[in-house]
């Protein structure tokens, strides 16, 4: 299946590390397991038939305790759609779907460096995220 849109520029918007003293450090270290990833995905519509994807990555104790740490990034890529592609349920499983899997192995890779090197070197992602299928979801 032939690609819809060229992948322009892709770049880190925003990033955040957030643990404000060493009681929050431990506390962290000692809870990370309970941490979970969440994703969203935004669309802003540029000029000449491109776009901006944001994908917005956090890493935060649903337990929301004052004591954790609190992780995101947002990854930005431009793309330009092609000439053709002029519905709706055309661009949404490009924007929602098709970008993010193409980019999402380098979200990972940031986004686990960015923990490593904030003091969690062993976190890692027990699942690995599906966009397919959470487009499809969404779509049901």
């Amino acid at each position: 299946m032939e690609k819809k849109y060229k992948i322009l520029a892709e770049f880190i918007k925003d990033l955040s590390a957030e643990t404000t003293d060493i009681e929050n450090y431990i506390f962290t270290k000692d809870n990370i397991s309970n941490y979970k990833l969440h994703i969203d995905i935004s669309t802003k519509p540029l000029k000449n038939k491109m776009a901006e994807v944001s994908i917005s990555t956090k890493f935060k104790n649903d337990d929301s305790t004052k004591k954790s740490s609190y992780f995101e990034m947002i990854y930005a890529v431009i793309v330009k759609i092609n000439d053709e592609v002029n519905t709706k349920e055309e661009l949404e499983p490009i924007f929602l779907k098709s970008v993010p899997n193409e980019v999402y192995p380098k979200i990972e890779i940031i986004f686990l460096d960015l923990l490593k090197y904030s003091g969690y070197p062993n976190v890692k992602f027990e699942k690995k995220v599906n966009f397919d299928e959470l487009f499809k979801k969404r779509s049901d």
